[in-house]
C-alpha cells in the first residue's frame, strides 16, 4: 500500500543563499514550503537567485511571504512598488467605490505578479479583519470597519492576484480587529458570542469562502465559543469554517513561535506538540518562523519531533491536505521581470495605484 504523503510545514531560511542546513530541511519530506522575511531579501537577481536553488531541492516546495502593502511589504526596492496599505483602498471606496475596487485590482496584480517574476508563488494576503480602531497589529492592515467593503475589496484585490496566476489568504479568521492585544507577544481575548462574530467580523470568510485559496486563524481565544485560540480549535476551524462556511481551500496556522501560539490549555507547548495541535484541528499546514537564523535547534527540534509522530501513529499524513497545499503552487508559468514592466497591463495597473 502506498503511503500518503503530506508535507505540512512551513519554514523559513536564514539568509539571502542557502546554507548547508537550510538545504538539509527543505529536502525533508515533512516540509511542504518556504516563507521569506525581509532578511532574504538584498535585490531581484538575489531573491530570484535564492527561490532557484530553493526549486531545485523539491519543485514542489511552494515559497511564500507577508507581502500585503503598507507597513507589510517585505521587497521595497529595486523596481519593487511600494504598495498602498488596505486603509487608502478604504478610504478611496469613501469617494468612489467602483474606481476603489478597480484600484485594488491592480494592486493585487502589481503585487503578485512583481513575487511570481522573482519566483514567489504566494503571498498571504488579503487581510479580511476588521477596523474598529483598537488593533495596533491590525490597524490601516484593514481594509475598513464595514464587512461589506471588507469583501468587496478583498475581491477586487483577489481578482488581481488571480489574474498573475496566485491565490488568496484571508487572515485572520475569524477576526482579529476587535481585540487590543498583539498576539506576538500576548494571548488576545475576544469575549463576544458566536453569534455577534458570525454576524459581523466572519462575514468576510463566509462571502469569499468560495474565492479563496486559503485562510489563516487568528492567534486569539473566544472563550464564549472554545477555550482554545481559533487556530487551535476544531469547533472553530471544522464546526465553522469547513462545515458551516462551507470552506475547501488551505488552512494555514499562523506562525508557532508566537507567544500566543504556543500557550494552549494553560500550557506553554514545544513547537512540535503545538504544529500537532493545530493539525488535529483542522490545519492543512503549520508555519514556524525566523527560527532558522543560527543553529536552528527549533526547526530541527520540530522535524524530528514530527517524524517520531508520525512513526508512532501521533499524526497521520492527509492526502487532502496535501492536495490543498499543491493546489497553492502557481501552475501558468510567470512572465520575467523584464518581460513584466513592458507588459501593457502591469503598466496600467501600476498607473491606478496611489502615489503616496
Amino acid at each position: 500500500m502506498t503511503e500518503t504523503i503530506h508535507a505540512p510545514l512551513i519554514i523559513d531560511v536564514a539568509g539571502i543563499e542557502l546554507t548547508a542546513a537550510d538545504r538539509r530541511r527543505l529536502a525533508d519530506p515533512l516540509v511542504g514550503g518556504v516563507i521569506h522575511f525581509a532578511r532574504n531579501w538584498q535585490d531581484r537577481a538575489q531573491l530570484t537567485a535564492l527561490n532557484a536553488q530553493i526549486k531545485a531541492i523539491r519543485p514542489d516546495l511552494l515559497i511564500s511571504v507577508d507581502h500585503e502593502g503598507g507597513r507589510v511589504q517585505r521587497f521595497r526596492t529595486d523596481g519593487f512598488t511600494r504598495l498602498p496599505s488596505m486603509r487608502q483602498l478604504g478610504e478611496l471606496w469613501m469617494d468612489d467605490a467602483l474606481h476603489a475596487t478597480q484600484v485594488a485590482t491592480a494592486c493585487g496584480y502589481v503585487l503578485a505578479s512583481e513575487l511570481r517574476a522573482c519566483g514567489v508563488d504566494f503571498s498571504f494576503t488579503p487581510v479580511l479583519d476588521l477596523d474598529y480602531g483598537e488593533s495596533s497589529v491590525i490597524g490601516d492592515r484593514s481594509f475598513h470597519r464595514d464587512p461589506r467593503v471588507v469583501a468587496l475589496l478583498a475581491k477586487s484585490l483577489m481578482h488581481g492576484l488571480l489574474q498573475a496566476g496566485m491565490g488568496g489568504c484571508g487572515k485572520h479568521f475569524p477576526g482579529h480587529g476587535f481585540v487590543k492585544a498583539d498576539s506576538h507577544v500576548a494571548i488576545p481575548i475576544d469575549r463576544r458570542s458566536l453569534k455577534a462574530i458570525l454576524a459581523d467580523d466572519a462575514q468576510p470568510f463566509r462571502w469569499l469562502a468560495n474565492t479563496l485559496s486559503a485562510v489563516m486563524p487568528a492567534h486569539v481565544i473566544y472563550p464564549k465559543v472554545d477555550v482554545r485560540p481559533a487556530g487551535f480549535s476544531a469547533k472553530w476551524l471544522q464546526d465553522v469554517l469547513r462545515t458551516r462556511l462551507a470552506f475547501d481551500g488551505a488552512v494555514f496556522s499562523d506562525d508557532l513561535s508566537m507567544e500566543a501560539a504556543r500557550r494552549i490549555d494553560g500550557q506553554l507547548l514545544s513547537y512540535t506538540d503545538a504544529a500537532l495541535a493545530a493539525l488535529d484541528a483542522g490545519c492543512d499546514l503549520a508555519l514556524l518562523c525566523n527560527q532558522s537564523v543560527g543553529e536552528g535547534a527549533a526547526l530541527d527540534e520540530l522535524l524530528a519531533g514530527m517524524a517520531a509522530a508520525q512513526q508512532r501513529g501521533r499524526w497521520k499524513p492527509l492526502a487532502a491536505s496535501e492536495a490543498r497545499r499543491r493546489a497553492l503552487i502557481p501552475v501558468a508559468p510567470a512572465l520575467a521581470w523584464d518581460a513584466l514592466i513592458r507588459s501593457r497591463a502591469y503598466r496600467a495597473a501600476r498607473d491606478l495605484l496611489p502615489t503616496s
